[in-house]
């Protein structure tokens, strides 16, 4: 459904003229087919939608670190373009959630698995992951988690 939306929107940005977007489009289409290939060879199915929104978030951190060397090295124009082009992959990733809103998670989900201590951080993070795809920036919650589980 989401690469639906995806492959619509390239047509809409066709009609339009809209070169940033059918650019960025496009290579969100392209990282999506590699991405089906490296499955397929591994035996697994093409991409669900979940799969989706990880390969979407994984490109918006790569952009976003691109941001912030752009920056250092005084290449206002470069940075603008890549900023440009995670406004265009972020409209298709659900709204996330506020801090307060990962943190209450992060506590129900500890509560949900009995999480103890430090040794079970993956159990939480895998079970964060299965239930807000998409919605939170797992870096960050990871930290929260390891607050959490420590404190």
């Amino acid at each position: 459904m989401l690469r639906d939306d995806i492959n619509t929107a390239v047509k809409e940005a066709m009609k339009a003229k809209d070169e940033r977007k059918l650019s960025t489009l496009r290579m969100v289409n392209s990282t999506l087919k590699n991405a089906d290939i490296d499955a397929r060879g591994q035996g697994k199915p093409p991409l669900s939608d979940d799969d989706i929104l990880g390969v979407l978030q994984k490109m918006i951190k790569q952009r976003q670190e691109s941001v912030e060397l752009y920056e250092k090295g005084g290449r206002a124009e470069l940075a603008a373009q890549e900023r440009e082009e995670i406004a265009v992959i972020s409209a298709y990733l659900p709204k996330q959630m506020a801090e307060d809103e990962v943190k209450t998670a992060i506590a129900a989900v500890i509560a949900e698995t009995g999480a103890a201590g430090m040794k079970d951080m993956g159990k939480v993070i895998a079970a964060l992951k299965a239930k807000y795809a998409g919605q939170m920036d797992f870096g960050k919650a990871s930290g929260l988690v390891k607050a959490a589980l420590t404190g």
